[in-house]
């Protein structure tokens, strides 16, 4: 039988031909109008720019507007016939994919009426973004910054008539959360105010205050309703099925990525094995003395693997691409850490700016990550510092399409294999036991794959999730516990790692078998982090010209 991909592209020709920049206007519009309704996450990945003066709005009129706009961009989607051009098929598929992320959001997980933490994320979360780039703080920025601060009220108060559904876990998330938010914000605010620009300064206090009683007020109106609330909050096997077919487009059924994540985790297990019985006499990593001696030495390890990285025939990147530094973590954010990833990666209008990951002092009861950026920088280099390296690579694509879709599939696929690549490149050949710590960190994104899958389909609660990853990987309670929490509430985002990489792998294995002896890894690498914001499915559609994992997504049940 003919594969569905076939069966399109022989249809071609009885399709009317498509109209000059109407892929390009759909992707232009819906882009923009992401801007001003995409919500706020913890994550770093999905983060996206604002335009200036722009309010959050999670009113019920809000709601119901974005709905009939999706409606709207569905149907100019739809209208969209395939592509014989392979380039715009894929622009095509991304459009469509974006759309169907949109109705992920609102018609299945429904965080809105479902998850009290979304309004965690709405207003705290949103907070703590505006924060992560460097200083200067503009008058400009400096307004945004109070007016997110000013929102809190009206966005938690429209929450308590949208929450009409809340489930137990999640709200019991939320208000763990919020038990020290007083303090924190008063930190913030008495550290972050003489930075401010004057007139933004002046309604400092009042606008914190006011945060603060509407978060107060928001987790005992929470925990007043918590015993009524359902403890059933998996979304189930068929809408997880959905996810991947029509949003993530990966050609794998959850059982088959269990499998996947069996096999790497006990590949990785035994790899960090064979190194520490290969580093058995080596001396153990030491942390480093000082947050300036780790700052020094990631600036140093930056440049030296991004010229390694050239120097092997690996990767070529661009002289435009900025670098990835690590700052001290300013006493403004310090109170907020727990409300975003700790990094600035810029964005599509700030690419002329460095990348950069906040740090705290090097010490032995550091969280997993940071303890182990501690003792050796370039294992942040290698993850974090390769989303900076490809979300600017691509942010620059001369396709506008490209530049502003986002799924972790591809990203965090690509960060986690590099990890491994530049291990097996040799980079790491001068401390044998970043080797042991690059495979304990795939043990944890093996793991990944099952605590999503489980907390999805409702085979682990989040607690079950936190002490299989704190036993299994093993971590650190806290980590092992907010993994959980956050894997919980975004389903379908801890798959990422591992299945992504699965994918690069494969990806790699044919385009060598396709090419032979013109293969050449530099350029499928460089092919690969300029496109790294497209699903892989979709990067190998375009560079083999194959279509069966498209297929494979199509038929997936």
């Amino acid at each position: 039988m003919r594969t569905v991909i076939g069966l399109c592209l022989a249809l071609l020709l009885a399709v009317p031909p498509l109209k000059a920049g109407e892929i390009e206007d759909l992707g232009r519009d819906f882009w923009n109008w992401r801007s001003v309704t995409q919500p706020f996450t913890y994550d770093d990945i999905p983060r996206i720019e604002r335009p200036r003066g722009w309010q959050a709005d999670w009113s019920a009129a809000a709601i119901a507007k974005r709905r009939q706009d999706l409606a709207t961009f569905e149907q100019r989607w739809k209208k969209i016939p395939v592509q014989s051009d392979r380039s715009k098929e894929v622009d095509r598929r991304l459009l469509g994919s974006a759309i169907m992320r949109v109705h992920w959001e609102m018609d299945v997980l429904r965080r809105q009426e479902r998850d009290p933490h979304f309004y965690n994320e709405q207003t705290l979360g949103a907070l703590a973004e505006g924060l992560l780039p460097p200083p200067p703080f503009t008058p400009e920025r400096s307004q945004e910054i109070v007016r997110r601060l000013e929102s809190f009220p009206r966005i938690l108060e429209d929450a308590r008539h949208n929450l009409t559904a809340p489930v137990a876990p999640f709200a019991r998330i939320s208000i763990a959360e919020l038990a020290q938010v007083r303090s924190q914000l008063q930190a913030m605010d008495r550290e972050l105010k003489p930075l401010l620009a004057p007139e933004s300064a002046a309604r400092m206090d009042a606008a914190t205050e006011q945060a603060i009683r509407a978060l107060e007020s928001y987790s005992g109106w929470l925990q007043e309703r918590l015993a009524r609330m359902p403890e059933k909050a998996e979304i189930g096997r068929d809408n997880y099925v959905w996810f991947l077919k029509n949003v993530a487009l990966l050609p794998f059924t959850p059982e088959e990525m269990l499998e996947i994540g069996r096999h790497e985790w006990a590949r990785s297990v035994a790899f960090e094995e064979y190194e520490r019985h290969r580093n058995r006499d080596v001396p153990e990593l030491k942390l480093l003395a000082s947050q300036a001696d780790q700052i020094k030495r990631e600036a140093a390890d930056e440049i030296a693997v991004r010229r390694a990285l050239h120097e092997r025939g690996i990767l070529d990147v661009p002289e435009t691409v900025q670098h990835y530094r690590y700052l001290a973590i300013p006493a403004y954010l310090a109170p907020l850490t727990g409300f975003s990833e700790g990094d600035d990666l810029t964005s599509v209008s700030r690419l002329g700016e460095n990348g950069s990951r906040y740090i705290p002092q090097p010490s032995p009861d550091l969280s997993y990550f940071a303890r182990a950026a501690a003792k050796d920088p370039r294992l942040a280099i290698a993850h974090e510092g390769v989303h900076y390296m490809q979300l600017a690579w691509s942010w620059s694509h001369e396709d506008p399409i490209r530049r502003h879709y986002y799924d972790s599939g591809a990203n965090e696929g690509l960060a986690f294999y590099n990890e491994e690549m530049v291990t097996q490149a040799g980079l790491f050949d001068d401390s044998p036991h970043t080797r042991e710590i690059i495979y304990n960190m795939a043990r944890l994104r093996a793991l990944r794959v099952e605590v999503d899958i489980k907390l999805a389909t409702g085979q682990f609660s989040i607690a079950q999730g936190a002490e299989y990853l704190k036993t299994m990987v093993p971590m650190d309670e806290p980590t092992a516990r907010a993994e959980a929490a956050f894997f919980a509430t975004n389903p379908g985002q801890a798959i990422t790692y591992q299945i992504g990489k699965t994918q690069i792998l494969e990806f790699l294995a044919e385009a060598r078998r396709k090419e032979g002896d013109r293969f050449d890894l530099a350029r499928f690498h460089d092919f690969v982090w300029k496109n790294g914001n497209v699903p892989i499915a979709l990067q190998k559609f375009e560079y083999l010209g194959t279509g069966k994992d498209l297929d494979k997504v199509e038929h997936l049940h």
